[in-house]
């Protein structure tokens, strides 16, 4: 049976959310999908027919009529990757024209920095359809959920050993810098996907025991620093996202989200194991117009006086 386009996004939607995929993920990829598929309808286009030259009109259309923005583009291409792959693995389609298509990133303005949204396109995408692939997403993606949550260094999530998770209180002990040791906790998902690659952790040809580590290879032994930084690597191009990522971006993703959101310095220092406020200081971006409301609606000088 040939299913129309909206029965093609309703069934993908329901695959998505059966893999646990977040709501706010599904929001983005229903709103994203639609509404290419409604430009498709509006051109009489079939996604049989679908080419490159359909797909970079509709990338012409969104940046001359809705402004949007260079980011904005990929998250909508990687939707519509994710959604036409999904369809030719599912015999739907023939093939994918959204595969190889690629536009021109335009320069950050924040250099390194990845949003939230991008951040959550990597954690919350699908496991692969290949069982030893799948298998090796459940490592990578407690290995990213935990580097995103906790704000751990490459050194320290490499040497992370299983006697180091508390999962009652939510919290890991971490040997850092100088041998230092700090606690930080951890969030709901990052539990959650620690659970689930725990579950295999034995088909990796090693034995769970308090001393083993946490992150291992197919071999059984501990990830090396290089094997960690190439799997972070790939499950962000995997996902769509085009940026160079590595464990110490999610760190810096890591800091400034949470300070953007707490605006506790001091607490962002302790999770980061700093011995100086200063160093934490160079992993935030001031938000200018935030800084300007609070100094507005804060500062004894700010308001002026009404006559």
């Amino acid at each position: 049976m040939i299913l129309d386009h909206t029965q093609l996004l309703s069934l993908w939607l329901t695959t998505r959310e059966v893999q646990q995929q977040s709501a706010h993920t599904l929001l983005a990829y229903q709103r994203d999908v639609s509404d290419f598929l409604a430009f498709c309808q509006q051109k009489n286009l079939s996604l049989v027919d679908l080419e490159s030259s359909d797909l970079r009109e509709y990338v012409a259309n969104n940046i001359e009529q809705k402004h949007l923005s260079s980011n904005s583009i990929q998250r909508l291409l990687s939707a519509i990757r994710q959604f036409m792959k999904w369809a030719v693995e599912g015999n739907h389609l023939q093939h994918n024209p959204a595969a190889d298509f690629q536009i021109k990133r335009q320069p950050r303005a924040l250099p390194g920095m990845l949003d939230i949204e991008s951040v959550n396109l990597i954690l919350d995408q699908a496991p692969p359809a290949d069982t030893k692939q799948a298998q090796l997403w459940l490592r990578d993606k407690a290995l990213l959920e935990l580097l995103y949550s906790s704000g751990l260094r490459l050194a320290e999530i490499q040497y992370l050993n299983i006697k180091d998770l508390d999962f009652k209180r939510q919290l890991l002990r971490i040997t850092g810098k100088g041998n230092k040791t700090r606690i930080v906790p951890f969030g709901a998902k990052a539990k959650d996907s620690l659970y689930a690659w725990l579950k295999i952790y034995p088909l990796f040809q090693t034995t769970l025991t308090p001393d083993a580590p946490v992150f291992v290879s197919q071999r059984g032994g501990r990830l090396s620093a290089r094997q960690i930084e190439n799997r972070v690597k790939y499950q962000a191009q995997r996902a769509g996202v085009n940026i160079d990522l590595h464990p110490h971006l999610l760190r810096h993703c890591f800091a400034s989200h949470l300070l953007s959101n707490s605006g506790d310095l001091r607490a962002v220092q302790e999770m980061l194991g700093h011995s100086n406020l200063s160093t934490t200081q160079i992993y935030t971006h001031v938000d200018f117009d935030r800084l300007a409301q609070v100094y507005d609606q804060a500062h004894p000088r700010a308001q002026q006086h009404k006559n």
